[in-house]
């Protein structure tokens, strides 16, 4: 598997990346995780305007699906279109948070995106084994297990600690796991993890490689959540950037 990072700031855009968003590849097929805010941009950049196959959405704050909402014009009115309904995989209220965000009175979505409802167990898209969990979220989230030819990739999305998330991660090849919250500090309860419970996890999980996402910059220290996440996890780790390309 080849994962592409194509957003990673976690909860608004960053001063130099649009929100969650991640191309993952196998077999010439492309999945792309979460479809943040500013993200079309960069699938543009790094990928290509029609790439993703399908689209798996963890859940449907703003800052993980809003740009599905603006990719509807690229696929009804591009000069070559419509293209067919491309598979979504999201919680159940996604075509009508969607069709909302698109904003037409009585609007709907669903000729352009074929819709799956998410629940927990594992099922295939394209060449992928996945398995998605209920994780600790304040609304229906979705963490995420992908395997393909012996290798695992493991996607937290937005979390607290939770015995959902090891499962999930239990002996990946790759975690890619959101540290939102600095260490040390008074948190909200039950929302996100620090860097160090990002460590933390990755420790009891036994993951070959943490890569660390979701960083908040405008409030966060990256230096302080490397730090913490390194204390608690001794495999290797680092803060990934737009762009940005991984072996799995």
């Amino acid at each position: 598997m080849r994962l592409t990072v194509l957003g990673c700031a976690g909860s608004f855009p960053g001063p130099e990346s649009p929100c969650s968003a991640y191309l993952v590849e196998a077999e010439d097929f492309r999945l792309l995780v979460d479809f943040g805010s500013g993200s079309l941009s960069t699938l543009q950049r790094y990928a290509g305007l029609h790439a993703p196959d399908a689209i798996l959405l963890t859940h449907l704050h703003c800052d993980h699906i809003l740009d599905a909402a603006t990719y509807v014009v690229v696929r009804r009115y591009a000069p070559d279109g419509p293209y067919p309904p491309l598979p979504v995989y999201a919680p159940a209220g996604a075509p009508d948070r969607l069709a909302t965000a698109y904003g037409q009175e009585d609007s709907t979505v669903e000729d352009v995106y074929q819709f799956y409802a998410l629940q927990p167990g594992t099922f295939p898209i394209g060449p992928f084994t996945v398995t998605v969990d209920r994780v600790l979220h304040p609304v229906e989230t979705y963490g995420v297990r992908l395997e393909h030819a012996g290798r695992v990739l493991c996607y937290s999305s937005d979390t607290a600690p939770c015995e959902a998330l090891l499962r999930l991660a239990q002996n990946a090849d790759v975690f890619l796991c959101e540290a939102s919250y600095l260490d040390g500090v008074d948190n909200p309860p039950d929302l996100h993890l620090t860097g160090g419970e990002a460590g933390e996890a990755a420790a009891k999980a036994n993951v070959g490689r943490l890569l660390l996402t979701h960083l908040v910059p405008a409030w966060g220290s990256e230096a302080l959540t490397v730090a913490a996440a390194s204390a608690a996890y001794a495999g290797p780790l680092e803060v990934v950037r737009p762009g940005a390309c991984y072996e799995v």
